[in-house]
């Protein structure tokens, strides 16, 4: 019975240890240790690698509660199982303080800024596929529209609003403009260590999955379709697609007078959309931020044979998904009298939050003015 009992034991044992070799094979699951372990019928530990207690070989059940309850510097004698188990303690400690970083880091709020209006079609956006997230928005209204000014000034307007939002410890960046993100992006990544995700390239991945024909169209501002931008992701996902862009300038002022659905607005779109239309494209990008608040005029003009993509919606999805493999995404909703989302402006902020409101339906309490060249 004796050794029966002895030999049960010595097997759970051994099981055990498996099973940590099986768990952490880099600590347990070595030459040295196992050797030492079983002989076909029982295990056989030599007494330089027991832990000692009142200086002799402990028992298998003493040597079981060792392993498990174990803290550095309690284990004596073998110096290879010391440094074992010490190596165990301090992965499991270091993943513990990882985890609390990120947990802490997925509080962070995310920081969106454009030219002015149109981004807030991104936040909108993220309001409702990531809805436990906290936002600050930046609209550059002094200095719109980013379309007609040069890469250069592009980018260092952008520099001063990243270096803004810095200020408020945001996790991640949007550049919910697609002139920024095509013209800045690259050189912000380089200059920052904030992750940022732009607009351009969530859209083109889109309309490369949805053309049937190959010929998609861009509508954008001057600089968007100037840069090439969309064409060079399309390409790169897609090489046989053939890429059609169209300036559509008057569009930006129009939404932002608020006259979607108006005559004037539906006769500029014709004017624009028909050249895209005669040439047969069966997929259309809707290249500014400002764009899909027209979406239905547009949709009306091109026909139900052609498909929209909205960057706004696919730069949410992408949004999720980066923040989910980073271990980013906050699980809980805002706290109860936490201020959720912040805006801010560089001028007319009154402006600013009266059109706001009219687009996104959570309630706008305020936006600030901000001197965006002190940044």
């Amino acid at each position: 019975m004796g050794r029966r009992g002895a030999t049960w034991r010595a097997g759970l044992l051994c099981a055990l240890w498996i099973g940590f070799g099986l768990l952490f094979p880099e600590l347990f699951w070595n030459e040295d240790i196992c050797k030492y372990t079983y002989d076909g019928e029982g295990v056989i530990l030599e007494e330089e690698f027991l832990p000692t207690k009142e200086g002799r070989p402990i028992s298998e059940e003493d040597l079981l509660d060792a392993i498990l309850m174990a803290k550095p510097g309690e284990i004596k004698g073998s110096s290879k199982l010391q440094e074992l188990w010490n190596a165990f303690w301090k992965k499991g400690r270091k993943g513990s303080e990882v985890s609390m970083e990120q947990t802490k880091a997925a509080q962070a709020p995310i920081g969106v800024f454009d030219s002015g209006v149109g981004g807030l079609t991104v936040a909108r956006e993220i309001m409702r596929q990531i809805p436990n997230e906290k936002i600050v928005y930046f609209g550059d209204t002094a200095r719109v529209p980013y379309g007609s000014k040069s890469k250069d000034t592009v980018t260092r307007f952008s520099r001063q609003i990243v270096r803004f939002l810095e200020t408020h410890q945001v996790k991640t960046i949007v550049v919910a403009c697609n002139t920024a993100s095509a013209y800045a992006l690259e050189d912000l990544e380089k200059e920052f260590d904030v992750p940022f995700i732009g607009v351009v390239k969530p859209g083109a991945k889109a309309a490369s999955v949805a053309t049937r024909n190959g010929k998609i169209g861009v509508i954008a501002t001057e600089g968007t379709i100037g840069s090439h931008i969309y064409s060079q992701y399309i390409k790169k996902i897609d090489p046989e697609a053939t890429i059609y862009g169209k300036a559509c300038p008057l569009f930006v002022p129009l939404v932002e007078e608020g006259l979607w659905e108006d005559p004037v607005t539906d006769e500029i779109a014709k004017r624009y959309l028909n050249e895209l239309i005669d040439i047969g494209i069966d997929t259309l990008i809707l290249g500014c931020t400002h764009y899909p608040l027209i979406r239905s005029t547009v949709a009306r003009i091109m026909g139900d044979e052609v498909t929209l993509v909205n960057p706004a919606y696919e730069t949410a999805r992408e949004l999720k998904e980066m923040l989910e493999k980073k271990g980013l995404l906050k699980e809980t909703p805002v706290a109860l009298g936490e201020n959720k989302y912040q805006f801010y402006v560089s001028d007319g902020a009154e402006k600013f939050k009266t059109f706001a409101n009219s687009i996104i339906k959570y309630g706008i309490l305020s936006a600030k003015t901000i001197n965006i060249e002190e940044f």
